[in-house]
């Protein structure tokens, strides 16, 4: 079923034309009278439509996206070289990720500077929205930068269970975690933190304790700045029971 995310959701009843660039979509998509389509206002929020003719669509009751989490997840992510980021981003949203924010760290091999960053973020949401819509997401997730480590990890201490993933963490994993007082997978709001290709220094590690986060392992193996953040991800939805 096409889906098409929206600014606002129009009223049971009414009838709604399709412009810009999803009017463009749904003309390659040679939409059908009496195909049944979805407009989502990309704030968890969905409305199922007819196609009554052309780009015109017959509006039905809203109803919540059956596909959101149960709980919020942020990845935190130090700059990646190349276009690795772009990977990243599509395949975390599909896996259902609420947002995603790239910091500087130590080893980062790549820093956009100021002049370039805003094109990338622009590039970067633009794959987010297209990933959200394939996934049949209720949410786009906002892909943003911060300035500094100190920053992201600032933020990410907000959340009910910060995590930063170290290659060198030996024992401690999710599982732990997780076991800890009793806690369980249904805290409203997880970060997880991961490194460049370098991964993160010592002395980054001493100020992500401080901050608060929970140093974990991924495994025996060492994973790519790409794949980290995805396998921690996935092992996340899966404890909450969205895979």
């Amino acid at each position: 079923m096409a889906r098409f995310f929206v600014d606002e959701l129009p009223h049971e009843g009414t009838e709604y034309t399709l412009d810009g660039e999803n009017a463009a979509h749904a003309k390659v998509l040679r939409l059908r009278p009496g195909e049944e389509v979805t407009l989502c206002d990309g704030r968890g929020t969905d409305c199922p439509c007819t196609v009554v003719e052309g780009l015109t669509l017959r509006v039905g009751a809203s109803l919540p996206c059956p596909a959101e989490p149960s709980a919020q997840v942020t990845l935190y992510l130090a700059f990646p070289k190349a276009d690795k980021a772009e990977h990243v981003i599509q395949k975390a949203t599909e896996l259902g990720a609420a947002a995603l924010v790239f910091f500087p760290s130590r080893y980062c091999v790549s820093r956009p500077d100021e002049k370039s960053l805003p094109k990338k973020l622009e590039r970067w949401q633009k794959i987010a929205r297209s990933a959200a819509e394939q996934s049949r997401r209720g949410v786009i997730p906002p892909v943003r930068a911060v300035d500094s480590y100190a920053q992201a990890l600032a933020e990410a201490a907000l959340a009910d269970k910060p995590v930063l993933f170290y290659e060198n963490e030996a024992h401690f994993g999710l599982r732990d975690l997780f076991a800890l007082d009793g806690q369980s997978m249904a805290a409203s709001t997880l970060a997880l933190m991961t490194g460049a290709e370098g991964g993160f220094s010592e002395e980054e590690i001493v100020q992500a304790r401080a901050a608060g986060l929970s140093i974990c392992t991924l495994g025996p193996r060492i994973l790519r700045c790409e794949t980290a953040p995805l396998a921690g991800l996935t092992a996340v939805m899966y404890a909450l029971g969205e895979l």
